[in-house]
């Protein structure tokens, strides 16, 4: 094995492992007192009408952090924008989360709204993303135009993470898919800072999922938005110009086909993606 390619694999694997045990021990911490948690303002209902505690969503933003504080081979500048992405979007998640409402819906109800002059949790946040989007794309991008694109699809790509987390595993289930053959192909291909980097979020997220298959927790807002931030960055850092242009293209076609169209229905209505939408999650109720 070439050396490049072993020390991809290795950073890979340290940055899987940081992230996966520290997101362990804040979700432990976190949801210590089980009974408290469920009668806290990060409780909701799940699509069964069950309690279930958002608290996994802190606890991905902090495992995903430790990872990218620690874990080796990530440049300086790197890290950096990894924190700020994964931290930002994460934090401005956990406010729509604690003081969101349901009025305005998705990004034509909140720009429209913000358009009356009515400023939407959901604008804030959207505005807040976008910001912390290209913030971090600053620091591993050239030039303004590679600024712009590269802000565009992390932001986008934590907003569509979001819109996947309505089903238990759905989100997560979507980012290892995805981040996955992305995590791969850097270590087939020497990349030992993109293997670091793609390993971050995938390893604390694959830690969380079984609370999250077994509804107990979402990742709400909070973890979602850091889970697509940061799967973004990671591509915008080791795709070239045109795999950047169609992860973008990509990111903003299913963002205005979530619009007018049910991803659950879609779902639901396609037996390879439902089965494997189902794959570990209780079972439906009976009608």
């Amino acid at each position: 094995m070439p050396a490049s390619r072993a020390r991809g694999l290795l950073y890979a694997l340290a940055g899987a492992a940081i992230g996966a045990v520290a997101a362990r021990a804040a979700y432990a911490g976190f949801t210590r007192n089980r009974q408290a948690d469920l009668s806290s303002r990060w409780t909701r209902k799940n699509h069964r009408g069950e309690p279930l505690t958002l608290l996994e969503g802190p606890a991905f933003v902090a495992g995903s952090g430790a990872a990218a504080a620690l874990a080796p081979g990530l440049p300086g500048r790197v890290r950096a924008a990894a924190l700020l992405a994964g931290a930002g979007s994460g934090a401005l998640g956990a406010y729509d989360d604690l003081y969101g409402t349901t009025d305005s819906k998705g990004f034509k109800g909140h720009l429209s709204a913000l358009a009356r002059g009515e400023v939407t949790s959901g604008a804030v946040k959207i505005l807040g993303i976008g910001a912390t989007g290209l913030l971090s794309a600053a620091l591993v991008s050239e030039g303004p135009v590679d600024t712009l694109v590269n802000g565009a699809t992390i932001a986008g790509a934590a907003n569509l993470a979001n819109l996947f987390d309505l089903r238990p595993g759905r989100a997560i289930k979507v980012a290892l898919l995805t981040g996955g053959p992305l995590l791969a192909a850097s270590v087939l291909r020497g990349s030992p800072a993109a293997a670091a980097l793609a390993a971050v979020p995938l390893g604390a997220a694959a830690a969380l999922l079984p609370d999250d298959l077994g509804e107990r927790a979402m990742l709400g807002d909070a973890g979602a938005n850091s889970l697509g931030a940061l799967l973004g960055l990671a591509a915008v850092t080791r795709l070239g110009r045109p795999g950047r242009y169609a992860v973008l293209g990509t990111v903003v076609a299913l963002t205005a086909a979530a619009e007018k169209v049910s991803f659950t229905k879609v779902i639901a209505g396609n037996p390879v993606l439902d089965r494997i939408d189902m794959l570990g999650r209780r079972p439906a109720d009976p009608v």
